[in-house]
């Protein structure tokens, strides 16, 4: 080759490579679409901590990906409604909170990758066949399936008001966690208290809930926790209060919204750590073989101002096992 072949070949070559770089460039950024089960006035900072968790692996909304966020209210009609807006735009990725919304997500698409968050048995209601090859286009991170924190989540309030004889269960038929409801009802049961089921369809039927268990003589709480539940977690605290009921959450939320005490993985963290999944599936896996994550970090909370206001006086012990203490 003599050097004016090779200077030829050389510039083509850069040219191919600036041709290439070029085109990279102008490729549409992915699209990921993500419905959380909530309201953005009281849920906003699980959608900031997917979104840290996304730019921790140099996603940069706007630049190299779009995100579109919609909420769905606490209710599952919210789901089919917004899922049925979003896959029309065909996203890479779908990300569903909750067990109803994964659900729905099954529902609305087969074809489309699904991440889903907080789902306390996959398995169980259908979403997977394994934990470790879910299969199908769902794959994500999971609350505890077993019926072990709801147990230990129990024992909590046993042992920051070990007075309490009947637990009300607070839980939504409409949720898709019945097993979650058959959970508690062994877990008060196996504490030697009578347990007491309370339905709750919609957000006007808490207070009625709360009439019912006034009318059934609880004397101690626990909310299964839902869209519903968590949406409208201010009302049910302070109902709690009002009618001074020592009650046991599933999210930090609730303690943190006035609540007494939760005990529960970290929300937050579950929703970081969906960026993973949303960046392996960009990068070419297939959902049905990533297995789904069980959670690691479990956070203790507990709402001092609350135990003042019910006469509770919460063991020394309990607190230096607190992840964390509201003054």
């Amino acid at each position: 080759m003599d050097r004016r072949t090779f200077i030829s070949a050389g510039g083509l070559g850069l040219l191919v490579t600036s041709r290439r770089g070029w085109t990279q460039q102008k490729q549409p950024p992915n699209r990921i679409a993500i419905v959380e089960a909530g309201t953005a006035s009281a849920n906003q900072h699980f959608i900031d901590a997917f979104m840290v968790g996304l730019r921790e692996l140099g996603y940069i909304p706007g630049t190299n990906i779009v995100v579109d966020v919609r909420w769905a209210g606490g209710q599952a009609a919210g789901f089919r409604t917004m899922l049925s807006e979003l896959t029309k735009l065909r996203p890479e990725v779908l990300v569903v909170s909750s067990a109803i919304g994964a659900v729905e997500a099954k529902r609305a698409t087969t074809s489309i990758p699904v991440v889903f968050i907080g789902v306390p048995d996959p398995v169980g209601i259908g979403l997977a066949k394994t934990l470790a090859r879910p299969g199908g286009n769902l794959t994500g991170l999971a609350r505890a399936a077993g019926d072990g924190l709801v147990g230990k989540t129990v024992q909590v309030l046993r042992d920051i008001a070990p007075g309490v004889t009947r637990m009300a269960i607070l839980w939504n038929p409409g949720s898709a966690i019945e097993q979650r409801r058959v959970q508690a009802v062994a877990a008060v049961e196996a504490f030697g208290m009578t347990p007491l089921v309370i339905e709750v369809r919609d957000r006007d039927g808490i207070g009625p809930a709360f009439d019912m268990m006034s009318k059934q003589h609880a004397n101690a709480l626990f909310v299964v926790t839902d869209p519903l539940t968590l949406a409208t977690r201010s009302e049910i605290v302070k109902l709690a209060a009002s009618d001074r009921i020592p009650a046991v959450y599933e999210f930090g939320e609730f303690a943190r919204a006035g609540g007494l005490v939760a005990y529960a993985p970290s929300v937050t963290e579950q929703f970081r750590r969906a960026a993973i999944y949303v960046d392996k599936i960009l990068r070419g896996a297939n959902p049905g073989d990533l297995p789904i994550e069980q959670p690691t970090k479990f956070e203790l909370v507990i709402n001092l101002n609350a135990a003042k206001a019910l006469g509770i006086t919460v063991p020394k012990e309990i607190l230096l096992r607190a992840d964390e203490v509201i003054q």
